[in-house]
């Protein structure tokens, strides 16, 4: 991954991105290291990939630090596992290999909104993504991924 601080509360991100292969996928996740009841600060995610965009609140889902220490003891109650499937939405959206496109995420209060060449594809409300202090952008990469003109925007409240 690649950082970039931008401390905003209410902002976005635009950038040109290009998927090489089937198998890539680029994650536009926002974190706040400051804030340490979750694993490296993850707050939540827009991972976008050839055949969808997946929207993520990791703060109260899998990067809350006994969330993930459950899964990783293998002991999730059935309970956190219904919960968990409350903190994601996929968003059906094919992109071809080879082919520039642009991306806008939009974060307000606590709903992430993603559009790509202009056209929404899908928003998602979950109280992670109202984390009073976005402090950092992670373009995490899956293989690989060309990303070009990357814009941070802070918005009035």
């Amino acid at each position: 991954s690649v950082t970039h601080p931008a401390e905003f509360k209410n902002g976005a991100v635009a950038l040109r991105f290009m998927l090489e292969d089937l198998k890539d996928s680029l994650g536009l996740n926002f974190a706040d290291l400051k804030y340490k009841p979750v694993h490296a600060g993850h707050l939540f995610v827009a991972k976008i990939s050839p055949k969808n965009l997946m929207i993520t609140d990791l703060k109260t889902g899998n990067m809350d630090l006994k969330i993930r220490e459950a899964r990783q003891a293998k002991t999730l109650t059935a309970v956190q596992q219904k919960m968990l499937k409350t903190k994601a939405k996929r968003f059906p959206r094919k992109l071809e290999t080879g082919k520039w496109y642009t991306a806008v995420a939009k974060i307000v209060g606590d709903k992430l909104s993603v559009s790509i060449d202009g056209k929404e594809v899908g928003w998602f409300s979950s109280e992670g993504i109202a984390h009073p202090t976005k402090r950092m952008l992670r373009l995490a990469i899956h293989r690989n991924v060309v990303v070009d003109d990357v814009k941070i925007y802070s918005m009035a409240d």
